[in-house]
């Protein structure tokens, strides 16, 4: 596995989406597409004002520093705007797996095959690069659109984990798991992500 990989700046880009590490500049650009309460309904926090803002900033660089996660701001290539956050979260690299989430776009950009594009970097570079055994993805258990989301990466559903985290007003939430495991991944790339494999394709 290659580790120091999560140490190095990573930058993944395809004809649709551009990741960037979060500590680049641009992530101020994030103000003029988060104040938006739908966006972290289950997210278990919300961000409303410029102090909500600048401690989600601090807090997601302080747990990269820590080593927790690796965290990205989304552009989308075909506007040059900044369209939302994603990260390789529970970093376990004597395990070799990581879960990818945190992930948000602003309203603007939902639904519009962006998050797609993302997902597939992530895990292209997270099996082909750094060489993770297994990436995994949650949602909320209401969160049916998300839910869809995942499964049209075709991730595999494992289960319903109950009370599995606790929600900005003290609420117990259950989290539906997916998974990818190294195995599935060529299959999984030739089969649900053909646009960006082979991009002439009809």
């Amino acid at each position: 596995m290659q580790s120091h990989l999560l140490q190095s700046p990573i930058r993944l880009e395809n004809d649709r989406a551009l990741l960037l590490p979060f500590e680049d500049a641009r992530n101020e650009e994030l103000k003029q597409i988060i104040f938006h309460d739908e966006i972290w309904k289950y997210m278990g926090l919300f961000i409303r004002s410029e102090g909500d803002f600048d401690r989600y900033i601090e807090s997601t660089l302080r747990d990269k520093e820590k080593g927790i996660c690796y965290p990205f701001i989304i552009i989308d290539k075909r506007t040059n705007r900044v369209a939302g956050s994603t990260r390789y979260g529970f970093l376990n690299v004597p395990r070799e797996k990581c879960e990818i989430g945190w992930t948000w776009y602003g309203l603007d950009f939902q639904g519009t095959g962006l998050n797609k594009a993302c997902k597939y970097e992530l895990l292209r570079f997270g099996f082909e690069s750094i060489g993770f055994r297994r990436i995994q993805i949650c949602t909320d258990q209401e969160n049916l659109r998300s839910q869809r989301a995942i499964e049209k990466l075709g991730a595999h559903k494992e289960g319903i984990l109950r009370s599995n985290y606790i929600d900005s007003e003290g609420t117990s939430r259950n989290e539906v798991y997916y998974s990818i495991i190294r195995e599935e991944w060529q299959d999984v790339k030739n089969t649900h992500f053909k646009a960006f494999t082979n991009p002439t394709a009809p």
